[in-house]
């Protein structure tokens, strides 16, 4: 019986195994020994043992093999446990009734004289698999080896338990199985991818038992070996490993494997390059068992797969300007004229590699000549051989490396197609050049400070434009450079940088600046820029400079720097020098008398100040020598820059119209003091301080100076006041009167009482040092106008004038608190001859020390007279309150019980 199985053909039996194993009368299987060893020893452990003893095990049923092969026949023992080798002896019978000796494991002389010789070639061996199995090998299997095995075990055991041999029977068959190459088909051995080859196996088996026949392609490619596809015995087909995609895929070539006369032509692979082998295997059946009883194999091909040469090539560089279309050509050179369609693809890149990522697909044109491209991009097949891209438009984002990828595809059946060859052509550097706009920037400085807080104004213009385009803007960017006098490297710090999209954005120098409104950055005019500072500092000296952009806008309306031009640096820079303020005061009349008109004025001279405006005060301190206030400086009146007259620390009610300070120039300044007293002698002074305009209607402090002193000295001849405090009771107790007097008299040339008036103030300092400040008790002026200070105790204040030249302080009630040091203050008026009243200097006495003490006697006398009553009510109390106690409440009455006239006495009694 002869099947042929052509290798291709053969997946078409798996749908329908009928129509191959339909002729096949003889196909049985049988599954390889260890396989089979495996199953019987499940089996063995399944079923139960009628004995608990030792149970020999050969192969159940009958074992095939055909003439020329190795027969292999397993026997072991179960249930043996024992730490020794045991025994085995195999015995022969070609009927099954005689045994003859056939080899044993222990004893050299037990083998029959027939089987002694193929013993001792090798063709009979026993090999021992552990210490309860052996296996029992003949080689090159005899029509004569068909018989009976009988493995067996001598026991040892006192007591027979289980069975101690076994018996297989082996059938031995005549090679039947025919397995041949059959005659190959065109195009031969040698193809090219794409092209159809074929090859096929024969076999054939005249077995006289019902065998099946099993069929396996393998390809050798050097010493590895793959199976490619096989036909098992049952009928199935079984895709080798890495040909299960081709196998399953509905569109793929392998699918059409197993197909009947005539055989399907089925396009070649590279991957198919190699010598094949078609093996074919005989099984047999048996009672659900399969086993294989014999296999043989023949080498059917060589098939050489020819690659396909594919080349594309495309221009290598290539300049383009911008705004215009960009045309490359892609040349395809391959030696494939049958019928193979070409799919290309166009790509892009940054880099000139095309392998890494970011390279994106511009057009694709596929094998079915269809069209596939993005925006403003076209891809056009020029002739058989040449394909076409043209770029519309193209802008700077267009410039980069262009790839020509192509990749050829051979029809194959059921309508798949195979790729057959590709090739990526070198990169096509493509620069786009524009017409970038030419242009100068200046830097020009309107405004130039000379001093601090002067307005600094920088006009950054351009000029000489050409190649001017609509789609191009201009903006600007702002830096700063601080000078140097040596040769280090300064870095330039960014004030505002303009964007494409008219944003500004501030450097950190100039950021809480630019928010005060100190910072001003604007655009005046399309081809001006302005940059202006308020106020400018001293740590806004340096260099300047801008930098204008030139802008492009792209197709998708975005705006890309194409250009920077830098201009020459403006150096901000004046010189520091200190500001320099003199006050010169003069007197225009050097002698008066008191009840004149003192006038002083102050002349004014600066430098370094930028538009100065001064503001004056005019002081007055003691001369040299009074000791009444000898550190005290009094502020008169003031005049600010803006020319307003303050009254300062000038107290006199009476003479409040009594000074004036006016501006006579922007330079000078003139104080006057009508009606002069004697208390006005002292030193006067101008206190001028320069000021700058800032920002307009602000004013910055720049330098204080002082004039020189002018002093009022009047000499005159009059009477000499003193004062002084007298005190009758300079100790007394508590709650009594204290009187203090102050006494004032006058020396020198006598004065009409009329003449005269005091202002007498009482002061005190309750401490018994003067380390404490004096509080003000009362005063007196000269018109006997009485002020008295509140006080925070029970003692109260009056102060009276009991002469002319005699006041009186009285404290009623005293408390410890009014203790301490008195003195009074004086402050004369004496008339003058013209009637004015001239005050004189204030004159103070000398302090007296008061002491309150305390009355014992009063001051227990109360407490004590309230402590004897409350302690004789408290006693008396007590007294009626323990008698009523001791009467009413503790009195016990007895009532004698009455006693029976018995002899034996009353229990009472005792």
């Amino acid at each position: 019986m002869r099947h042929d199985f052509p290798l291709f053909d053969m997946l078409q039996v798996y749908r329908s195994p009928c129509s191959l194993f339909s002729g096949l009368n003889n196909a049985v299987s049988i599954p390889t020994l260890k396989n089979w060893e495996r199953r019987e020893m499940r089996k063995s452990r399944r079923e139960p043992a009628l004995c608990r003893g030792r149970v020999v095990r050969v192969p159940a049923g009958s074992l095939v093999r055909v003439v020329g092969t190795e027969l292999v026949i397993p026997c072991n023992v179960s249930d043996y446990d024992g730490p020794s080798e045991q025994n085995f002896d195999w015995s022969f019978s070609a009927s099954g009734s005689s045994f003859v000796e056939l080899a044993s494991t222990w004893e050299a002389g037990f083998p029959a004289q027939q089987y002694r010789e193929r013993l001792q070639r090798g063709d009979i061996l026993l090999r021992r698999t552990a210490n309860d199995a052996v296996e029992l090998h003949i080689k090159n299997v005899q029509h004569s080896d068909q018989g009976h095995y009988k493995c067996s075990t001598p026991s040892t055991d006192a007591t027979v338990q289980g069975n101690y041999e076994d018996t297989v029977q082996v059938k031995v068959l005549s090679d039947a199985l025919h397995v041949a190459a059959s005659p190959q088909p065109s195009p031969g051995p040698s193809l090219r991818e794409g092209e159809p080859f074929e090859l096929r196996c024969s076999a054939s088996t005249t077995s006289p038992l019902h065998t099946h026949l099993a069929l396996q392609w393998e390809v050798r490619r050097g010493p590895a070996r793959r199976s490619i596809l096989s036909l098992t015995h049952e009928g199935r087909f079984r895709p080798g490993p890495g040909y299960e995609q081709r196998y399953r895929g509905g569109d793929d070539a392998w699918t059409l494997w197993g197909a009947t006369v005539p055989p399907l032509r089925v396009p070649a692979l590279s991957s198919d390059q190699g010598s094949y082998r078609c093996i074919v295997s005989e099984w047999i059946g048996e009672q659900g068992n399969w086993q294989e009883i014999q296999e043989k194999a023949v080498d059917v091909a060589t098939v050489v797969i020819q690659p396909t040469v594919l080349r594309a090539a495309v221009a290598r560089n290539v300049s383009v300007a911008e705004g215009k279309d960009l045309g490359l050509a892609c040349n395809i050179t391959t030696d494939r004229a049958d019928d193979v369609r070409p799919e290309v693809t166009w790509s892009f890149s940054r880099t000139p590699d095309s392998l890494l990522p970011g390279s994106r697909v511009l057009a694709r044109l596929d094998r079915d000549s269809l069209v596939h491209s993005s925006p403003r991009v076209a891809l056009s097949h020029v002739d058989a051989r040449s394909y076409h891209l043209l770029v519309r438009d193209v802008s700077k984002e267009n410039a980069g490396y262009y790839f020509c990828h192509v990749a050829l595809w051979t029809p194959g059946h059921n309508r798949t197609w195979h790729k057959v060859a590709e090739a990526v052509s070198a990169p096509a550097a493509v620069t786009v050049t524009w017409l970038e706009p030419d242009y100068q920037v200046y830097l020009n400085a309107s405004k130039v400070p000379e001093f601090s807080d002067d307005l600094t104004e920088l006009e950054c213009g351009i000029v000489d434009v050409k190649n001017p385009e609509a789609s191009v803007r201009f903006t600007v960017s702002w830096y700063y450079r601080v000078n140097r006098r040596n040769d280090d490297v300064v870095t330039s710090e960014l004030l505002a940088v303009m964007n494409g999209d008219w944003t500004l954005k501030y450097g950190e120098r100039s950021k809480q600046r630019a928010r005060e409104g100190d910072f001003i950055f604007s655009k005046e005019h399309p081809d001006t820029f302005n940059f202006r500072i308020q106020r400018t500092t001293e740590e806004d000296r340096g260099n300047y400079y801008c930098v204008v952009s030139a802008w492009t806008k792209q197709r998708n309306n975005s705006w890309v720097k194409s250009k920077d031009v830098f201009s020459k640096p403006i150096n901000i820079f004046w010189a520091l020098e200190d500001s320099v303020l003199v006050v010169k005061a003069r007197q225009p009349k050097p002698f008066f008398a008191a009840g004149n008109t003192f006038e002083m004025t102050c002349k004014v001279s600066s430098k370094n100040i930028k538009s100065p405006r001064y503001s004056v005060l005019i002081t007055a301190e003691k001369p040299v020598g009074d000791l009444s206030s000898p550190n005290e400086t009094k502020y008169i009146i003031s005049l600010d820059q803006d020319s307003v007259v303050k009254l300062e620390n000038w107290t006199d009610a009476s003479r409040v119209d009594g000074v004036v300070l006016e501006k006579v120039q922007e330079d000078e300044f003139r104080y006057r003091m009508y009606q002069t007293q004697v208390s006005d002698a002292g030193l006067y002074r101008c206190v001028v301080t320069a000021w700058s305009p800032v920002r307009g209607s602000l004013w910055r402090e720049a330098a204080t100076s002082l004039s020189n002193p002018i002093e009022i000295d009047f000499q005159t001849s009059g009477p000499i006041f003193n004062a002084s405090v007298h005190s009758d009771t300079p100790s007394v107790i508590r709650g009594d009167l204290i009187k203090l007097f102050c006494i004032i008299t006058v020396e020198g040339a006598a004065l009409d009482p009329d003449d005269m008036a005091f202002d007498v103030s009482w002061f005190a300092v309750h401490s018994f040092g003067l380390d404490k400040a004096p509080v003000l008790l009362s005063s007196l002026d000269r018109k006997g106008i009485v002020n008295t200070a509140q006080r925070d105790w029970k003692s109260s204040l009056s102060l009276e004038r009991m002469s002319m030249l005699e006041f009186l302080l009285q404290v009623h009630g005293s408390e410890d608190q009014d203790f301490g040091n008195y003195y009074c203050s004086v402050t004369p008026w004496v008339k003058s001859p013209t009637g004015s009243w001239q005050k004189e200097a204030e004159i103070q006495s000398k302090p007296i020390f008061i002491t309150v003490k305390m009355d014992v006697l009063n001051a227990f006398k109360y407490p004590l007279l309230i402590g004897i009553g409350l302690s004789t009510v408290i006693g008396l109390l007590s007294c009626l309150i323990g008698y009523c106690s001791s009467h009413w409440c503790c009195k016990k009455e007895v009532q004698e019980t009455r006693r029976e006239r018995r002899r034996l006495m009353s229990m009472e009694m005792d």
